[in-house]
């Protein structure tokens, strides 16, 4: 499905990198775009393209992860960080959704508005406008929160006994 490695290093390890700064800028880009309409025009397709991206490095970063699991001992700190990770695609795809559905209702309300409305559309989208931006947020906060978890379950897997926390004798300084 992807790369297992990348130039000899597992490729969960780097790939990881992408979904660490994609969810999140994703999450914000799209609580800015709910809040703010005219963020999302000015971001236009930008915002589903880039929910996209995001979208495809989970299953990528997830499926480099599963394979390094099969390439190192199982430990309970690797099974719990395996669990979260299975946990992040429903975010990301909740976030790829959310972020296509106001990019189209953007455009939907941008082209209702320059085609001669009257004017009293506004009345009734507020409160589907406030909606939309509490589920965003929501979503948003959630997938934000679940990297979180994410990556201190990994670094907890992979640097639990692995350090002192002393200077070791005879490395270099």
């Amino acid at each position: 499905m992807g790369p297992t490695q990348i130039n000899g290093l597992p490729a969960h390890i780097l790939l990881v990198h992408v979904v660490v700064v994609l969810v999140p800028l994703t999450a914000i880009a799209l609580i800015a775009c709910a809040v703010w309409p005219s963020w999302m025009r000015r971001m236009g397709l930008v915002l589903p393209l880039l929910a996209l991206v995001t979208l495809v490095s989970v299953p990528l970063t997830t499926h480099a992860g599963e394979w390094l699991e099969r390439h190192t001992a199982s430990t309970p700190l690797i099974r719990r960080h395996t669990e979260l990770g299975d946990g992040l695609l429903p975010w990301a795809i909740g976030l790829f959704v959310l972020a296509a559905g106001l990019w189209w209702w953007n455009r939907r309300t941008a082209a209702a508005s320059t085609g001669g409305g009257t004017g009293g559309a506004a009345a009734p989208a507020m409160p589907l406008r406030v909606a939309a931006a509490v589920v965003c947020a929501v979503v948003a906060a959630g997938a934000v929160v679940q990297v979180y978890r994410i990556g201190d379950s990994g670094a907890k897997a992979a640097w639990t006994g692995n350090f002192s926390k002393s200077t070791v004798p005879g490395q270099h300084r």
